[in-house]
């Protein structure tokens, strides 16, 4: 088996084990179906078929919302992914807004790779908020459209269709 798809079914048993007790907002769906799902918006939404970035899609949430950290990733995964990962990871220590401003600033300097699974991230938290009460729903709006605005900040050309298939979606759902 190659060596990348390895390392890809290894991440997605590593989020399996990682999110096993943990619910989505709407409290009934596994939270492992989230990172799944951006995964799949990454490769059949924005066509992006490199398996690091697969992987990081299906590890995205570990640091910020498990009991994993950094080395954990490292020692599985590499550093090139480690590293892709902790960028997607908000630093819960700060209070809310100093924590969304260092996160969004983190975003604007971050690669494509980076890029392309936090809008697949938004993708998947835009299309669950129609399971969310109008107070979470705009909440999950007016981040995503903070989110956006920062991973298109000096946005290469190869994810532009991804940044305009979130615009969509946004733009849509902001009308509920």
């Amino acid at each position: 088996m190659n060596n990348d798809i390895a390392l890809l079914l290894n991440a997605i048993a590593f989020a399996s084990r990682a999110h096993r007790h943990h619910l989505r907002k709407d409290r009934d769906t596994p939270y492992v179906s989230h990172v799944f799902r951006v995964c799949m918006v990454v490769r059949q939404v924005f066509g992006c078929d490199d398996p690091k970035v697969l992987t990081a899609a299906v590890l995205h949430d570990t640091i910020e919302d498990t009991t994993t950290d950094f080395d954990d990733l490292l020692g599985q995964f590499g550093p090139e992914i480690s590293s892709w990962v902790s960028a997607l990871t908000k630093d819960k220590r700060l209070p809310d807004e100093e924590r969304e401003r260092a996160y969004e600033d983190t975003l604007r300097r971050s690669c494509w790779q980076v890029k392309v699974c936090k809008l697949a991230d938004i993708f998947d938290n835009l299309i669950d908020s129609s399971n969310l009460g109008a107070d979470q729903r705009r909440r999950t709006i007016s981040r995503s459209q903070r989110y956006l605005a920062a991973v298109s900040t000096d946005a290469p050309n190869d994810i532009m269709p991804a940044i305009r298939a979130v615009k969509e979606l946004l733009d849509r759902s902001s009308g509920f």
